[in-house]
């Protein structure tokens, strides 16, 4: 089967596999630091996170039997660059009073949703609350948002694929990609 590159991609940074790889050694270093107490609450950010979250999930050993549910937050809009001001979307289904919670985040930028998160959820009294994240960008940090598991480092461009998007264009390709600069003509800074 050809693969076709949509127009308005530029590059990609990480193929399937690159992300396959990551995915499994995030899986592993999570396994082991919840051998002793196996009952995970991942918390798959949507929409971005959703691809990664369900891949986490079936690559994580049967003995951990992770418990899945999802909250939505915005910061973006139709932009490219974060508003600065995160916003709640949608809350997740379940309590996580006295739960082990994994955040599991597509990608930390600034920080400021992360460290949104980490805030609004551990203000619910888990038991232990944690992060991973699958793209680390950490030149324009603004915050210091706490990532426990990283899968890659990602360079300082937009990225979209694998749950990322652009105005909900390009989330459903299978690896990460840089976009052509055109693709933002006409948005203002």
């Amino acid at each position: 089967m050809t693969s076709v590159t949509p127009e308005g991609i530029e590059a990609i940074l990480f193929d399937a596999d690159e992300i396959s790889k990551a995915v499994a050694r995030l899986a592993g270093a999570i396994a082991r630091d919840y051998a002793t107490d196996p009952s995970v609450l991942l918390v798959g950010v949507l929409k971005g996170a959703l691809f990664f979250t369900a891949d986490l999930a079936r690559a994580l050993p049967p003995s951990l039997d992770p418990r899945i549910d999802f909250l939505a937050v915005t910061s973006y809009g139709n932009a490219s660059r974060s508003s600065g001001e995160v916003r709640l979307l949608k809350d997740m289904s379940e309590s996580i009073e006295g739960k082990h919670v994994l955040i599991v985040e597509d990608i930390v930028d600034n920080g400021l949703t992360l460290s949104y998160l980490q805030d609004l959820l551990g203000r619910r009294h888990p038991a232990s609350l944690r992060s991973c994240v699958l793209l680390d960008k950490p030149y324009r940090r603004r915050v210091d948002a706490k990532v426990d598991y990283t899968g890659l480092v990602c360079p300082d461009t937009f990225v979209v694929g694998y749950g990322l998007d652009y105005q909900e264009k390009y989330r459903n390709l299978p690896y990460l990609a840089k976009l052509e600069p055109w693709v933002f003509a006409g948005e203002v800074e």
